[in-house]
């Protein structure tokens, strides 16, 4: 069983563990909880050196750059914590480094930021770990390594000593294991002897060998692509597949993981949570052409401790911790994801709905790069695990994932006075936000058949309360060539009693009118309101 820690009150109002959309004000609301996180593991120093190339050197055809800037910012469990300052936390770190100027620089930096690093061991003969990449016209030539070599028995005692003091009053630990050598020996031993009685603790494994700490049960573990390719002894090929894959093997990287859930990390294609009970969860990244970032799975596990650690529920936190690692992606060299920034790259999906024009030019292009285009339609009112569940699958049967969504005058017709609770503005930036939606738009009419008849998509996916009969744009979508597919319909609580329950919160009286069918993916769950005001 995981173990966040719920805010006083969330139950009672509907707080963070029901939270299921993606909002600019949630990042807020994250860091305000200031969760108290450890981290320990592999510290690093990474450095960014660019210049230009005019010539190539006389002893070799190797070119030569004149070095012009050079950036320095803390790497590995280092830009972990860095993270989980700038998200909010209140972070401990712990590790091993030199005595050397690339120390010196590190605990400089990791001190302006806010992170605790007085269990950072400066240790005499030791070099500390630093990664230099050379680029030139935006193009990485070189990476330059110092490692740390053999760690001294001594200091990973002087470490494991501390195991029992850092790990007072925190919420969540995690573990940064990249195999330089700070989680070896005594210090890997305190963390056995200690852990495993700490029930109270989120407990997060970022290891090159997840196995290897299988042991301590861990509530999240988070390889990535190469790792779990690892851990199954199998060979994972990037592309469309793979996430296919990984899902084939959920049980046998659960067990060699030893944790309640894998959330497994695929670069360009997105994450998938694999949870030892419940249902997988996808998300989709946001990538960059040419990326010059490095630490972006940093930023993700940073995001995901501080969500969970907050209460956020699971695949909401593996949402906002993709988010994270979207911001991080396109910005160059090593960075972090601030609240200020997670909020803003949150906010700019307000007024993310095209008009049925710009969507059909849109639509058009990926159709000549020969990609499948997937429409659905529906209400989304107020955003639950089950619509969420609906629009992963949704987005699995093709390409490009686009979302229609019923006017406030059309949710008005079809629920009835006080609906809805939100906005189309409101409605249409949540369910821009999730990482499975490409595109979303507003359609006025009685039902979509006039936007399906102008976009024509390959495919137009309904929920399981539907069959294709019963449904007035089946011909239509056939006529042109094109597939009607049902999703799965797992009936849990209705929408409407969500409707109740958050006007209940504010003392508006409970509606009494019966449930009606036209959320996509029908009821599933209970959640919080999706506007900013109701949760304060």
């Amino acid at each position: 069983m995981t173990r966040p820690r719920p805010q006083d009150g969330d139950e009672r109002r509907g707080g963070l563990s029901d939270q299921r959309g993606l909002t600019g004000w949630l990042p807020r609301r994250l860091a305000a909880a200031e969760p108290s996180i450890t981290v320990i593991g592999d510290v690093m120093l990474d450095g960014w050196w660019s210049g230009s190339i005019d010539r190539l050197c006389r002893e070799a055809p190797a070119p030569v750059v004149e070095v012009g800037q050079r950036k320095f910012s803390p790497g590995g469990a280092a830009n972990t914590a860095m993270n989980l300052t700038a998200l909010g936390a209140k972070v401990r770190l712990a590790g091993l480094t030199g005595r050397d100027d690339a120390s010196a620089e590190l605990l400089r930096q990791l001190g302006d930021s806010g992170v605790d690093a007085t269990y950072v061991d400066q240790v005499a003969g030791l070099t500390t770990t630093t990664k230099i990449r050379i680029s030139s016209g935006g193009q990485i030539l070189l990476r330059l390594d110092e490692v740390a070599g053999e760690t001294p028995a001594e200091a990973l005692s002087r470490l494991a000593q501390c195991i029992p003091q850092l790990l007072q009053d925190q919420d969540a630990v995690v573990l940064c294991d990249y195999g330089a050598g700070a989680l070896s020996g005594a210090v890997r031993s305190a963390l056995f002897d200690v852990l495993p009685g700490r029930s109270d603790l989120l407990l997060v494994v970022d290891a090159h060998q997840p196995r290897a700490w299988a042991g301590l049960k861990p509530d999240l573990a988070t390889p990535n692509a190469l790792e779990a390719a690892a851990m199954l002894g199998v060979k994972l090929t990037a592309g469309p597949e793979r996430a296919a894959a990984v899902v084939d093997h959920r049980n046998e990287l659960l067990e060699a993981a030893g944790a309640e859930a894998v959330v497994v990390t695929l670069d360009r294609e997105g994450t998938v949570l694999l949870p030892k009970s419940g249902e997988v969860h996808r998300t989709w990244a946001r990538p960059v052409q040419e990326a010059q970032a490095s630490g972006a799975g940093d930023t993700f596990v940073a995001a995901l401790t501080v969500a969970r650690a907050a209460s956020l529920p699971l695949t909401t936190s593996v949402d906002l911790a993709q988010a994270a690692a979207d911001v991080a992606v396109h910005r160059p060299g090593t960075s972090v994801c601030s609240t200020e920034d997670l909020s803003r790259h949150l906010e700019g999906f307000t007024g993310a709905a095209l008009d049925a024009d710009e969507l059909a030019r849109q639509v058009r292009r990926h159709r000549e790069e020969g990609r499948r285009v997937v429409l659905t339609n529906g209400c989304f009112d107020v955003l639950h695990r089950g619509h969420t569940r609906y629009l992963n699958q949704a987005k699995q049967l093709g390409d490009v994932l686009v979302v229609a969504l019923n006017s406030d005058e059309s949710v008005s017709r079809l629920k009835g006075p006080g609906r809805p609770i939100n906005t189309i503005t409101d409605r249409a930036a949540v369910i821009a936000a999730l990482s499975c939606v490409d595109y979303v738009t507003v359609f006025d009419t009685p039902t979509p058949i006039p936007l399906l008849k102008r976009i024509r998509p390959e495919i137009y996916a309904k929920g399981g309360d539907y069959s294709p009969e019963m449904l007035a744009e089946t011909s239509v979508v056939e006529r042109y060539g094109g597939r009607v597919a049902i999703l799965d319909y797992v009936p849990e609580q209705s929408t409407t009693a969500v409707v109740d329950r958050i006007r209940s919160f504010d003392g508006t009286p409970r509606s009494k009118s019966p449930d009606h069918a036209g959320d996509t993916a029908g009821p599933q769950t209970t959640i919080s309101p999706i506007t900013e005001g109701k949760l304060r």
